[in-house]
C-alpha cells in the first residue's frame, strides 16, 4: 500500500497499523463484553410491543439517532408502518401506537418532552438508556437498560472509547437483534423483504 509521507505524522506506518488493530479489538471486545451483560428475556416485551403496535415511532438524537434510523428501515422492510420522529412526514402519534425512545443519559430534553406527549396521547413507550431511573425510563411502559458509559462519563471505567460511543454502537446491534428475531418469527422470505427496499436510489 502506497501512502504519501504527509498523510502520517509522528506515527510510522507500522505503529499506526498496530494502533488501528488495537482499537478494532477494543471496540469489538467492549461490545462483546456488554452483550454478555444483557438479559435477552428483557427484550421480549419490546418484541411484543412492536408486534402489537398499529404504528411504530422511533426517536433519538445524534449518533443514537442514526442507529434508530437504521432500525426504522429494517422494521419497514418487515412491512411494518414506521416513522422516525422529526421527519416532515411523521404524523401525530395516538393510542395503539408505540414509541421507541433512546437516550444514553435518559435526560435529553427533546426526547423526554416528545415521550411525555406520546404518553398523553395514549401510546406505549419503550425506553432504551444507560440510566435505569432516568426521567425517560420513568415514562416508559418498558425499559431496556444498556450498562454502557454515558456521553459525559469521563472515568472510562465502563468504556475506553470516547463519550457515548459504546452505547451508540450497541444500540445499533441491539435493534438488529430485535429485527432478526421479528423476521424469524414472521417467517417472511427474504425476497419479500427485498421488494420493500428503496428503488429510487
Amino acid at each position: 500500500m502506497e501512502i504519501e509521507d504527509n498523510q502520517i505524522t509522528k506515527l510510522d506506518f507500522q505503529q499506526l497499523s498496530w494502533e488501528l488493530q488495537l482499537n478494532l479489538d477494543l471496540i469489538l471486545d467492549e461490545n462483546l463484553q456488554l452483550a454478555k451483560k444483557i438479559n435477552t428475556e428483557n427484550l421480549i416485551p419490546m418484541v411484543n410491543h412492536i408486534q402489537q403496535a398499529e404504528r411504530i415511532f422511533l426517536i433519538a438524537t445524534g449518533r443514537s439517532g442514526f442507529s434508530l434510523r437504521a432500525a426504522a428501515m429494517r422494521l419497514m422492510h418487515l412491512g411494518l408502518t414506521v416513522f422516525f420522529v422529526g421527519d416532515t412526514t411523521t404524523p401525530a402519534i395516538r393510542k395503539g401506537d408505540l414509541l421507541i425512545a433512546a437516550s444514553g443519559s435518559g435526560t435529553t430534553s427533546s426526547i423526554v418532552r416528545a415521550t411525555e406527549k406520546a404518553c398523553t396521547a395514549g401510546a406505549k413507550i419503550v425506553a432504551i438508556t444507560t440510566v435505569a431511573d432516568a426521567p425517560l425510563a420513568e415514562l416508559a411502559n418498558h425499559v431496556i437498560f444498556i450498562p454502557a458509559a454515558g456521553k459525559q462519563e469521563v472515568k472510562r471505567s465502563k468504556s475506553k472509547q470516547y463519550a457515548g460511543s459504546l452505547f451508540e454502537q450497541f444500540l445499533f446491534l441491539l435493534m438488529d437483534v430485535v429485527f432478526q428475531s421479528l423476521w424469524k418469527i414472521s417467517a417472511v422470505p427474504a425476497e419479500e423483504l427485498w421488494e420493500r427496499h428503496a428503488n429510487l436510489e
